[in-house]
């Protein structure tokens, strides 16, 4: 017996509250085809629609979605899908039964459960445990940090959540928690994002997961963060500044937070950074975070505070003084209080529905990644292009770089600004420097540079008559002349 079937991976076509086509983390479909039936099934993936490509059904490579799942991670569980079909066809085949739709999916659904004599108890709680441990493995600290405040909050929203009583309504109830705790939402929503993306991994263990949970947008008022980063002048300041002796640990602080925003380097990497990673006029590095291979060139200020310190022998071999990162973030704090650093920034974000404005001084809001922040800033204010700072700082979505490029752009603005006014006084400028010079040396300057000025005064401002060739005259040896053009 022979089956034809057919399986086709697309996007969900979806429209807003407005009616316009929902083009944003789109959810991705699977849909087979048999003897006159069809199946749908929820892949428990979402994608840009940018982002996938409707010839090859799958997603584009080197893209990534909300939940920051590779192209390559999908891309090898929709073939796995594929082939997992394929292979209940071929059995229902040997059979010589034409399957009904009910035993494809109770097939394709038992492919994806684990033994019961391997299997823990289905509890959500645990089910987090295990994928905390399971993926871990290739997280950063902080990954496992956030996945751990997570766990805290859905504990304290309800200890006793199960996937049974998980939906959409139940997924509402969580988002309003954050409201009631007031965290802002750009927060809510990351933490819900990662909700989702355990909720996606145990759909793919084989848990009783509501596609709900899946499909749940937030849809919440999210202002874009505004990027903390010091101006050429607030470092000039930075550097300058006298450290009391009664503060001297500062100093360390400062060379190691400067260093950050000489090269654009994280905490992570800086904390890391030994001298076998120095290869002369460059720094190569594999960063802690990405595992990015990256080759930075030093400046002379950077390079500076690596001859500061070459001399003292650090434990593991370390380049600089790095002190934890949370102390560090504190002193941070504190130096750029005592050295002025303080403009007010107003920033504005949302509770729920609740608009808040709020103003800040800036030392407040020092920490060791604005040193990076610094770095993309004012190199892109300097004229680097964004290309370059990319290949320096291992950034690879120019998503990332926006915000930058457009702090930049202002910058750009208010240079231009200064030409104009440049131009507004250019000839009351160029008047008062010519009153400062003697007339006998302006006479000398311009007929060294073959311009024509008179030297004696005009009494008639009459206009010559025109000279005409046959009648030249030779002009008295009293008047002077040099040209004014060639």
């Amino acid at each position: 017996m022979n089956i034809k079937y057919n399986v086709v991976f697309k996007l969900e076509s979806r429209k807003d509250d407005k009616g316009n086509v929902i083009k944003k983390n789109v959810p991705i479909r699977m849909r087979v085809s048999y003897g006159g039936d069809r199946i749908e099934f929820a892949t428990g993936y979402r994608i840009d629609v940018l982002k996938w490509d409707t010839d090859t059904q799958r997603v584009n490579k080197g893209c990534t979605n909300k939940l920051k799942q590779s192209a390559s991670d999908i891309n090898s569980d929709l073939q796995k899908y594929e082939s997992d079909l394929k292979n209940i066809f071929k059995s229902f085949e040997v059979k010589g039964k034409k399957p009904t739709k009910e035993e494809i999916k109770k097939a394709f659904a038992n492919k994806y459960k684990e033994p019961s004599n391997n299997r823990v108890e289905a509890t959500l709680f645990d089910a987090l445990d295990k994928f905390i441990e399971e993926s871990s493995i290739s997280w950063t600290n902080g990954t496992r940090k956030r996945f751990g405040v997570l766990k805290n909050h859905l504990k304290s929203f309800d200890d006793t959540l199960s996937f049974e009583n998980l939906n959409d309504d139940r997924m509402r109830d969580f988002m309003r928690y954050f409201e009631r705790i007031e965290n802002n939402n750009s927060t809510t929503d990351r933490i819900i994002r990662h909700f989702k993306q355990f909720l996606t991994w145990c759909i793919k263990k084989g848990y009783n997961v509501s596609a709900e949970c899946i499909d749940f947008d937030t849809k919440l008022n999210i202002t874009p963060k505004k990027v903390i980063f010091l101006t050429w002048e607030e470092i000039e300041q930075l550097q300058n500044y006298a450290i009391p002796e009664t503060k001297n640990y500062l100093e360390r602080v400062r060379d190691v937070f400067l260093f950050q925003c000489f090269t654009g380097l994280r905490y992570s990497d800086v904390e890391n950074l030994r001298h076998s990673n120095i290869k002369g006029d460059n720094i190569e590095i594999t960063t802690i975070k990405t595992a990015d291979s990256l080759e930075i060139p030093l400046n002379d200020y950077s390079r500076a505070i690596i001859d500061k310190y070459k001399e003292y022998p650090f434990e593991g071999n370390k380049v600089l003084p790095v002190i934890s990162n949370q102390n560090m973030n504190v002193y941070i704090k504190e130096l750029c209080k005592l050295s002025g650093i303080s403009s007010l920034i107003n920033e504005t974000y949302y509770i729920g529905t609740k608009r808040i404005n709020k103003t800040t001084p800036k030392h407040e809001l020092m920490s060791t990644h604005v040193g990076r922040k610094t770095f993309v800033c004012v190199s892109l204010s300097l004229g680097a292009s964004p290309q370059t700072i990319m290949k320096i700082t291992g950034h690879s979505d120019y998503k990332a770089m926006k915000p930058y490029i457009e702090i930049a752009d202002k910058d750009k603005r208010k240079a231009m600004q200064l030409w104009n006014k440049k131009k507004d006084d250019k000839t009351e400028t160029l008047i008062e420097q010519l009153k400062d010079i003697p007339k006998e040396e302006l006479i000398k300057l311009l007929s060294e540079m073959d311009i024509k000025a008179n030297n004696t005064p005009v009494a008639n401002t009459t206009p010559d008559k025109p000279k005409t060739p046959k009648s030249k005259k030779k002009q008295p040896d009293d008047v002077k002349q040099t040209k004014l053009f060639d």
